[in-house]
């Protein structure tokens, strides 16, 4: 699952909380709209977390040159 994924949750949750006025007898689209924007932004937390950890680059170490002038003479 993307991060985008998490976002489409969070959308999907947003209009159905507050841009559908629909009505089911057994389903409070209002809840369900709650519950995906909640889960999206956990997903959302978690899933730029573990990207920040797997991002960490160590810089790399620079070579270290030595100069012997011995050899010219």
């Amino acid at each position: 699952m993307g991060l985008g994924l998490f976002i489409i949750m969070i959308a999907v949750g947003a209009i159905l909380t507050f841009a559908s006025d629909w009505e089911l007898a057994a389903v409070d689209l209002d809840l369900v709209g709650l519950i995906l924007m909640g889960v999206g932004l956990l997903g959302t937390a978690v899933y730029t977390s573990v990207l920040r950890r797997r991002r960490m680059v160590v810089p790399p170490v620079a070579p270290t040159v030595t100069d012997d002038r011995r050899d010219l003479l």
